[in-house]
């Protein structure tokens, strides 16, 4: 390291250009026994970002930037490998001759002046070694300005009692620092305040700050102004006139097309001659009514939900003062470009699983996006697809398996209920209905049909926050044509055949879900997820007390009954430019009772695979320190475990944690790792340590890896290898295998490394 550090050094500053030298920065030391340490630190830490021009970058101490710019040489070909190398992966040196030096100066005295510290001083220094150069910025801040005072307009009129009228809120408050940041803001807050009563015509510029720092020591006051030439239109409060919305615009005809007759609906005039839409969607996406007013946010939630409907490619507004002007009224005109009324998308992919299942999907989509009138989206989807394991057990007896389906799905953009509920926000509600069918054909085991309706609404109660909830979810799930192997199977499991049995499952469920990831200014971003699932609830109350052996029915096919949650909390934490450090915690628990002693198999927890625990094969892991293949193995028999490939549970945990950094370009990389594991409510005699226990600690396996992520923002494609570390299947004492990484060892390469291919990001 120490070699390669001095090689790629010596070859930098040998490139250099005669009588130049390598600017390797500049340091900023702040001054003054009066101030803090803390805010000394802060000042340094601020004000070193500040001066230009930033020096070479660094990977690990050296330059290589700068390294394979001066290896590149002077290409004669601009599409050649070198040239290549130099415009991607070079970077040009940063010469001290181009630092402006007296411009800096000025620059921080200027920043320090604008955080309240009026009588700033500063001094430079250079260092030079060799052919390279540095520069010292020492800043005396001097004393800091305190606001002593606030005042604000003090005349009769509109505009100066509108801004009196929220002083209470100011953010220029008595005893605090002088600083512009701050100004600026309030100059801010004041014009939106102004802007939620009326004064649509107000912009912050309109608005000074006058600072008066000659009261003596370190105070200065501040007085909020209106500036005297700010026009007369911005001093006056308007009201809604009318309001015209052109639901079929189109922006390539002129809008003279848009004369004639109009509907007058609930204070709107519809421009609508060809009935594309019922005037009722206005009503509920409009909170503008005529007199009223004008509000900023009545105006940004008017356009949000018309966004949010979903049908309109484009939506403008415009605001046009009536004449005359003594009225102070305002016209408002909205322009809507819908999107096709219909589109059809397919879909053809392939996949690879870490389990060794290799598979194709098709799937064909049709959208109508305003099916009733009523911006209603009406969504059919046809699906099928095969899967085949090339290597494994299956691959030995001809497992595979194949699937269809169709579902149907019908969204309101509004909540159908049989009482009022309001909706006021900036997005649109929706009432869901959803149908859908599924074949899905395991080969050498069962086929299974699968009907699946539900009902219910999707809400955001904020741009973070989102709502399902779906009060009717039924689901009714009927095996056919099982094998004798598989009867066989659930013979011997009661478990197995308590997941597979014809059933009913009828219930609730409710998610929650919270992400900032939207706020990309933000160092640290969160998500998380609750789901709550109920099942048999509300069936269990009428055919009351039952049991597995004595299960109640409807239709004579008894219905599940079993409560189950799961959390899901993420956390992106952005050290820097270019690195990330993003974690994972899922935590989920399901309890069967009354009519069932498991969850059905569609409701059960599976743990592993490319984003799970990508050191073990999807669904291959648990539950707890059961290992299917191992049992087989010692007891020399067939078990159900070992000829059933999914590992499922009823309890849920885990853990992932991944630094995700920049390599080239679009390339990024990532280290990882992960950990958890699945277990039963119960002690399944099949299964020996699969039920949760106070141990649980001890069965958690975990395993790592390396990443490399094609990121293109909008198509991500991952391969990630991976490697155990820990197996909870392994005797106690024996489950870290650490020390048995053996990167050199083909049989060990061969058991242990997982890649896994996928597209996106696993969390």
């Amino acid at each position: 390291m120490l070699c390669i550090l001095c090689f790629a050094s010596c070859s930098n500053l040998k490139h250099l250009p005669e009588g130049e030298k390598l600017y390797t920065g500049a340091e900023v030391q702040v001054e003054g026994e009066q101030l803090p340490r803390k805010e000394k630190k802060r000042l340094e830490d601020e004000l070193s970002d500040l001066t230009r021009p930033l020096p070479n970058s660094k990977f690990l101490g050296m330059r290589l930037k700068l390294f394979f710019y001066n290896l590149a040489g002077n290409p004669k070909k601009e599409k050649s490998p070198a040239a290549f190398i130099k415009k991607k992966m070079g970077e040009p040196p940063v010469l001290y001759s181009s630092v402006d030096i007296e411009k800096n100066r000025n620059i921080l005295v200027n920043s320090l002046q604008n955080q309240g510290y009026f009588k700033a001083e500063s001094q430079v220094d250079s260092s030079v070694a060799e052919k390279k150069a540095s520069l010292t910025y020492t800043l005396a801040p001097g004393s800091r300005y305190m606001i002593s005072k606030v005042g604000f307009p003090a005349d009769s009129s509109a505009l100066a009692k509108a801004i009196r009228a929220d002083t209470a809120e100011t953010l220029l408050k008595l005893g605090e620092p002088y600083d512009l940041t701050t100004i600026k803001a309030e100059r801010e807050r004041i014009d939106k305040y102004l802007k939620e009563h009326g004064f649509y015509y107000f912009n912050p510029d309109y608005l000074i700050v006058k600072a008066d720092s000659t009261q003596g020591g370190s105070d200065v006051e501040l007085y909020v102004r209106v500036k005297e030439n700010a026009p007369r239109k911005a001093r006056e409060v308007y009201r809604i006139n009318n309001i015209y919305i052109y639901p079929d615009y189109s922006l390539q005809e002129d809008t003279t097309r848009l004369q004639g007759d109009t509907v007058f609906y609930h204070g709107f005039h519809i421009f609508d001659p060809k009935e594309k839409f019922k005037t009722h969607v206005f009503r509920r996406t409009m909170f503008f009514q005529t007199g009223d007013i004008y509000n900023l946010e009545d105006h940004n939630l008017s356009l949000n939900r018309l966004v949010h409907l979903g049908t309109f490619k484009f939506v403008k507004n415009q605001f046009t003062e009536v004449q005359p002007e003594s009225r102070h009224r305002l016209d408002v005109s909205y322009y809507l470009t819908p999107m096709p009324k219909k589109s059809l998308n397919a879909k053809l992919s392939g996949t690879s699983k870490s389990n060794n299942f290799v598979g194709s999907e098709v799937s064909v989509g049709w959208l109508h996006r305003n099916a009733f009138r009523g911006a209603e989206q009406l969504q059919l989807n046809l699906t099928g697809g095969f899967e085949t394991q090339t290597s494994g057990q299956q691959s030995r007896t001809g497992g595979g398996s194949y699937f269809l389906g169709a579902e149907v799905d019908l969204q309101y953009p509004r909540f159908i209920t049989p009482f009022y509920v309001s909706s006021t926000g900036a997005y649109v509600p929706r009432t869901r209905f959803t149908g859908a069918y599924e074949l899905r054909n395991r080969a050498n085991y069962y086929s299974i049909n699968s009907y699946r309706f539900s009902f219910g609404y999707i809400w955001k109660e904020s741009s973070r926050k989102e709502h399902t909830l779906n009060p009717v979810s039924i689901t009714f799930v009927q095996p056919f044509n099982t094998t004798p192997l598989f009867d066989s199977l659930k013979r011997a499991d009661p478990t197995l055949r308590n997941s597979f049995d014809r059933q009913f499952i009828l219930g609730a469920n409710y998610s929650f879900t919270y992400t900032d990831q939207l706020e990309t200014e933000r160092r640290h971003n969160f998500y998380f997820q609750g789901m709550l699932d109920l099942s048999g609830n509300i069936a269990g109350l009428f055919t009351g007390k039952n049991s597995p052996t004595d299960q109640a029915t409807i239709f004579r096919t008894p219905f599940s009954q079993y409560i189950k949650a799961e959390a899901d909390a993420r956390s992106y934490y952005k050290i820097n430019d270019g690195l990330t450090w993003a974690n994972r915690l899922i935590l989920g628990a399901g309890q069967p009772y009354g009519n069932s002693s498991s969850l059905p198999f569609v409701k059960q927890f599976f743990i592993g695979g490319s984003n799970s625990l990508r050191a073990f094969r999807a669904r291959s892991l648990g539950p707890g320190s059961y290992d299917a293949e191992t049992s087989a193995e010692n007891s020399g028999e067939e078990t159900p475990g070992s000829f059933f490939p999914d590992q499922a549970g009823d309890l849920k945990l885990e853990a992932n944690t991944e630094l995700r950094f920049d390599l080239v370009s679009a390339l990024k990389g990532a280290i990882f790792a992960d950990a958890g594991n699945i277990w039963l409510m119960r002690e399944d005699p099949l299964k020996p340590g699969a039920a949760f226990s106070s141990n649980f600690y001890q069965e958690i396996a975990v395993g790592t890896g390396l990443g490399l992520r094609v990121d293109l923002s909008f198509f991500v494609v991952r391969l990630d290898v991976a490697f155990p570390l820990r197996k909870p299947w392994l005797p106690e004492g024996e489950r870290w295998v650490i020390d048995q990484v053996d990167f050199s060892d083909k049989n060990w390469r061969k058991e242990n490394l997982v890649f896994n291919i996928a597209i996106g990001y696993p969390f």
